[in-house]
């Protein structure tokens, strides 16, 4: 939960490596989200070509020369579940210390598919680093715009919807919409937007975290 709090997108970083016992740390993280998920996600360091680009310019990175690679096998509820496993990975690298950024296009393409086998595909990267700040928060949703509930809420659903209006999504959209089945929470896409289905994953993510709850979706 103080990774979620002080968790804030950071895109311009210091030119400063990332210590061997963080990357150890991490990169074993990163293969128990693999063994759990079915994904072959990874991370890359030391490779300032990945945000070599005009759209990570024009997206306003800076300095970036580590990222994680969001990849795999084309499975069911692909995006959903890259979405919730790349947002705990973010969280494990905010109590580690490091910054990080969900990016969907401005990144190097043609490198990053270059790191990407034959027979995967890629959904995201998230830009990794020591940042020049620690980012601020951004103004959102409140918690009735996100849920559909009628009656009394309990206290572990306000808990986990107020850690998901802390979820990073594609520009701030926040569409997703939380309800209850009985003591069951749901979660789904609400609108049109930009990768929602990656949006969908984080937030779950962070609701489960909070809550102690996996919301159904």
């Amino acid at each position: 939960m103080e990774a979620i709090d002080a968790r804030h997108s950071v895109r311009a970083y210091k030119d400063m490596p990332v210590g061997q016992e963080i990357r150890k740390e991490l990169d074993e993280f990163v293969e128990e989200c693999n063994r759990e998920s079915g994904l072959d996600i990874c991370v890359i360091y030391d490779d300032p070509e990945g945000f070599d680009s005009r759209l990570a310019s024009y997206g306003s990175f800076s300095n970036v020369s580590n990222y994680v690679i969001l990849k795999g096998k084309k499975i069911e509820d692909f995006e959903f579940i890259c979405g919730w496993y790349g947002e705990k990975i973010v969280l494990k690298a905010q109590q580690l210390v490091l910054n990080t950024c969900w990016a969907a296009l401005t990144f190097n393409k043609r490198r990053v598919k270059t790191l990407v086998p034959a027979g995967e595909t890629l959904c995201m990267v998230i830009a990794l680093g020591y940042g020049e700040t620690q980012g601020h928060p951004h103004k959102g949703k409140s918690f009735d715009d996100v849920t559909d509930v009628k009656g009394a809420v309990p206290d572990w659903f306000a808990a986990g919807v107020e850690a998901a209006l802390k979820a990073p999504t594609a520009i701030n959209q926040q569409k997703f919409m939380f309800s209850l089945d009985g003591d069951q929470p749901q979660i789904k896409i609400r609108g049109l937007g930009p990768h929602t289905k990656v949006d969908l994953g984080i937030a779950a993510y962070h609701f489960e975290t909070a809550s102690g709850k996996t919301p159904k979706y």
